[in-house]
């Protein structure tokens, strides 16, 4: 049995394909045609997932998309119609792709892949919480979902049992904790949809100082966790913009302007929305509890990639486990379609064993052989050298303990929005030098966000303040106390950015700014060769911790083929890029021919 699905026309779109209960493909249309959160029709990522099984759309029996479009072009009729006439202006701009296109799923579908079989479209919340639950290791669980808005739903709960998943209750458009956190990303002066990681990287560097302001005029927030939103102060609903003039007045000032210097006021802003909205996620967490008595949570939508939220949220013990899905955003919901028709439509019985998720470390994507790599290093009079096996991950591990940052580009593409070991670059977390060096010289962005520590999954809670696996870096927990470094009277008394520069613990490169990490647990089962580095690194080196992050630059998508990894790798000041058994050194290799200024419209992202 073959279900493909599909989610598309909004952000991130994904295909991913299910054979008999199964995850065996998925992957964003982002990562082939290089669009940053492509939105379109995912045809590059349908042509892969059918191409990696072997199989083509005459073999598919089912097509599940991810929402239900009639619905939530009902949402937006009615919400143009209740905030006219000040909403003419979005309605006319968002009908013509409206009624030329997202009203017409079943016929795109069919023309753009052939497909003439039954098209199924559960609701968008539904995909999340089935992306959420079927993939997880429980067998029965609370599920939350949380992001801006599906077709209404902004927030819903509910409960998992073997193949059933029931939601109970839900939170309706326009109060939307995603979409609060949108408009301070918005007005912080960010990228909706794509700078919200940047403002809770930018919140332990700010004091809570308007979280009671927030909590007081913003939004209505009642003990078991249900909110309303003071509409006074948006105006998504009616405009182009995310915040109302009432919004500016109330924080001092218009919304800060894209690459402008961030003051206090800014980072003040993100600590105190990320505050509010952990205090939001920490009562909802227990009235769900309560309604449902479960003791394990699921977790899926956007605002489930808060990975503090997440990591708070675990050490209040309201559960004793939590599972977040590593793609948890619009690109998850391709993958709980399909789950969703294999389990809740078709009956198929479900077996977890409360240890291991279904999902193979999210390794899903498109894999690269050696002899590909090669064919394309050749073909290209790229200088490298060959290594064996054996010797891969001791020569690696030398590279990154003398301070080299290096491209990493093996096996399975991840699925989601974290690289897991597969599309990295990789450095040494003891360096004081590299959070600088590989934000400004290698990922071209702000110098302040932090970097994240891969650890092997046995050696975690020598580091961290982590009793368990974390294997898709949506946990944040402290550095050790031991591990931490005593700072100075002069440091202590540091604000701001000014905080940016001091080594905090014995892994500086991954400890951030208040002790805490994004942590990434490796085991040795789903990711063998990363497990392997990691651990010639322990070995010779004495650290089991290195740094990982998305092998990609700003404002481009993570890497995907070898002609992506060898021109980021080009474009930066990395040292070495290893793909497969091929090492790249920089010095030996002829700096690119470039059509345009690249690099200036990252910067201006």
């Amino acid at each position: 049995m073959n279900i493909l699905g599909i989610s598309a026309f909004y952000h991130d779109s994904a295909a991913c394909l299910v054979q008999s209960g199964r995850v065996v493909a998925a992957a964003q249309e982002e990562r082939f045609t290089r669009k940053k959160h492509d939105q379109r029709f995912p045809v590059s990522a349908i042509d892969y997932c059918l191409k990696n099984s072997g199989i083509t759309v005459g073999d598919i029996d089912y097509i599940a998309f991810y929402e239900k479009p009639f619905l939530k072009f009902e949402r937006l009729l009615e919400t143009s119609l209740a905030y006219a006439p000040y909403g003419l202006r979005s309605f006319v701009k968002a009908m013509p792709v409206w009624i030329k296109q997202k009203l017409w799923i079943k016929e795109i579908i069919k023309k753009e892949t052939g497909f003439e079989g039954r098209v199924l479209f559960p609701e968008h919340h539904e995909s999340h919480a089935a992306s959420a639950f079927f993939p997880s290791p429980f067998d029965e669980a609370a599920v939350l979902t949380l992001d801006g808005v599906g077709e209404w739903t902004t927030t819903s709960y509910g409960v998992g049992k073997g193949n059933n998943l029931d939601l109970a209750a839900d939170i309706h458009f326009p109060h939307s904790l995603g979409l609060l956190y949108s408009a301070f990303t918005y007005y912080l002066g960010f990228k909706v949809n794509s700078g919200e990681y940047k403002v809770m990287g930018l919140a332990p560097y700010g004091e809570p100082k308007y979280a009671d302001l927030i909590l007081r005029e913003l939004i209505d927030l009642k003990e078991d966790g249900s909110y309303r939103l003071n509409m006074e102060y948006f105006s998504y609903c009616a405009g182009l913009r995310m915040t109302s003039r009432k919004f500016d007045r109330l924080f001092g000032g218009p919304p800060r302007k894209s690459e402008t210097a961030l003051a206090q006021r800014e980072m003040d802003l993100a600590s105190s929305l990320q505050a509010v909205t952990e205090e939001v996620v920490l009562r909802i967490a227990r009235h769900v509890s309560s309604e449902t008595g479960q003791r394990r949570l699921c977790l899926a939508g956007g605002v489930a990639l808060n990975c503090v939220a997440n990591g708070k949220l675990l050490r209040t013990g309201i559960y004793d486990d939590i599972w977040v899905q590593p793609a948890a955003g619009d690109a998850g919901g391709a993958m709980g379609a399909a789950l969703a028709t294999w389990y809740k439509y078709l009956g198929n019985a479900r077996k977890a064993d409360g240890r291991s998720d279904f999902l193979d470390g999210s390794l899903l994507g498109p894999e690269v052989s050696d002899a590909g790599i090669k064919d394309y290093l050749e073909s290209n009079s790229i200088p490298y050298k060959e290594l064996g096996r054996e010797e891969l991950a001791g020569k690696v591990a030398d590279l990154i303990a003398d301070e080299k940052v290096i491209g990493w580009f093996q096996g399975r593409m991840e699925f989601g929005p974290r690289a897991l070991g597969a599309r990295s670059i990789i450095g040494d977390a003891r360096s004081p030098k590299l959070q600088s060096v590989m934000n400004i010289k290698i990922k071209y962005r702000e110098s302040f966000r932090p970097f994240a520590p891969a650890v092997l999954e046995e050696r975690a809670a020598e580091y961290f303040d982590l009793d368990r696996a974390s294997p898709y870096m949506l946990l944040v927990a402290d550095v050790k106390k031991e591990r931490r470094r005593e700072m100075t009277e002069n440091e202590k008394g540091l604000f701001g950015i000014d905080k940016l520069n001091v080594a905090r613990s014995d892994i500086p490169a991954v400890t951030h700014v208040d002790y805490s990490a994004r942590v990434q647990t490796v085991d040795r089962r789903t990711n063998p060769l990363f497990h392997e580095l990691i651990s010639a690194v322990n070995e010779r080196h004495g650290s089991a911790v290195i740094i990982n992050t998305s092998f990609n630059v700003r404002g481009e998508p993570i890497v995907c083929t070898s002609e992506d990894a060898f021109r980021c790798f080009m474009r930066t000041d990395m040292d070495y890029l290893v793909m497969g058994r091929f090492l790249l050194e920089k010095a030996r290799q002829r700096p690119l021919e470039e059509k345009s200024d690249w690099k200036k419209e990252f910067e201006l992202d």
